[in-house]
């Protein structure tokens, strides 16, 4: 397939593409002519599980008796979880991650959370995506500021699709003075307006631009319009992963599935983000089977397919998952789990000095216990999260992302090389 990458060498970015009015539309495109990207090819993909994963499920202390006390019906049977390290476990329905680890591209960070204590899922995934637990005013996200500071050291090729979102809304992760796309997939990747089609919408957004007298803003617009039709020139349609991708059907597979295949167009993109929901299980979690085993089977076969679908290319990605908080200790009487504190987050990618768990393990028995029902948090999330801005983005000003977290490089875990 034939496509010019020239308007995406030049300048111009959009934002809420698919989504956005006309007065945003105008005023973010004003913006965009700032906006640069990384002189590498490294590129960072935040996924979210949002809900609250149970990460005692999922990588499992089986070396803890307490584990076992503590989850009668749930726990994950000795025999038959994926050995990791002697002391931790996979859940068996995550097998397709499993090479991963032995090839040291994947990296488990356990008891790592917030220190913000709350158990509302709104409030803790807010403090999440915008990096400042116990701090609602913050207007704008982590990764969009980890881009605002990436550009105080770096002046290199700009690119409207530098930041991108698979999802309906604009996340608050990518929100903020850094323009980027939100969309919910390829095939339907298109400008709206206020008229009755796409073509109306384009039409009139193209008629605006070319009457502008603000030529920098002409050239946005043009630019943008021409990255548009370049993009759909693609056929997403006929999109064919690797051979040996195997991506499951679901929204987050799909997800995975159109990330990998902007990354390939090389369209610019430096930062990608997903989320994949369900993972709120007070009932019927179910053990080696069951509620938690089919999300992550979804999880970790999307995870997986994406890494043999980016080939070679994936040693230039780095993909770190996250849940607003973990679930209790102890299983509930309706064999699921309630809102938790610490959880599990996990680094795949090329750079990832992997096959080993990070963070320090603060025990499970009942005086170690968090309010003596949670796994206690040892790892800030914002260590790793900062980490792989600094490493993988070249941001350098951690307290422009993290601001009042004392978050310098001396705080990283050495989840990645460099």
């Amino acid at each position: 397939m034939a496509i010019t990458r020239r308007a995406l060498m030049k300048r111009g970015a959009m934002a809420l593409v698919g989504t956005a009015a006309i007065p945003s539309f105008l005023t973010r495109a004003v913006m965009a002519q700032a906006t640069t990207a990384m002189p590498n090819h490294k590129k960072l993909v935040v996924i979210f599980q949002r809900g609250a994963a149970d990460g005692l499920n999922i990588v499992i202390p089986h070396a803890e008796p307490s584990y076992f006390q503590m989850r009668p019906t749930i726990a994950i049977p000795q025999g038959q979880l994926i050995e990791l390290d002697g002391f931790f476990g996979l859940h068996p329905a995550m097998a397709s991650l499993k090479p991963l680890w032995d090839q040291k591209h994947l990296a488990i960070i356990h008891a790592v959370g917030s220190p913000d204590m709350t158990r509302s899922h709104f409030d803790a995934q807010d403090f999440m995506e915008s990096g400042t637990p116990g701090f609602k005013a913050t207007e704008d996200g982590w990764l969009n500021r980890a881009l605002q500071a990436e550009d105080e050291t770096h002046r290199v090729r700009e690119t409207p699709f530098r930041a991108v979102a698979l999802s309906a809304q604009m996340p608050r992760t990518l929100q903020g003075r850094v323009p980027a796309i939100a969309l919910n997939n390829l095939r339907d990747f298109q400008l709206r307006g206020g008229g009755s089609g796409a073509d109306s919408a384009n039409a009139s957004f193209e008629a605006i631009y070319a009457q502008t007298v603000d030529t920098a803003l002409r050239g946005t617009g043009q630019e943008t319009f021409e990255a548009v039709r370049m993009l759909k020139a693609t056929d997403p349609n006929r999109y064919m992963p690797a051979p040996g991708a195997n991506y499951p059907r679901g929204a987050f597979g799909d997800s995975m599935k159109q990330i990998a295949q902007l990354l390939k167009a090389n369209l610019g993109v430096e930062a990608a983000f997903a989320d994949i929901g369900g993972w709120d299980h007070h009932q019927n979690e179910g053990s080696v089977n069951g509620q938690l085993a089919e999300r992550l089977r979804e999880f970790s076969q999307s995870l997986s397919a994406f890494w043999t679908d980016m080939g070679t290319q994936a040693e230039d990605v780095v993909v770190v998952t996250m849940s607003e908080f973990g679930r209790t200790a102890r299983e509930n009487g309706t064999r699921g789990t309630d809102h938790g504190h610490a959880n599990v987050m996990f680094v795949m990618g090329g750079p990832v000095q992997g096959g080993r768990v990070y963070g320090r393990w603060p025990g499970l028995a009942p005086e170690q216990l968090n309010e003596g029902r949670d796994l206690t948090v040892t790892t800030d999330f914002r260590q790793v999260l900062g980490e792989t801005a600094y490493k993988q983005v070249g941001a350098r000003d951690m307290n422009l992302i993290f601001p009042n977290a004392n978050m310098g490089s001396q705080r990283f875990l050495n989840i990645l090389r460099g």
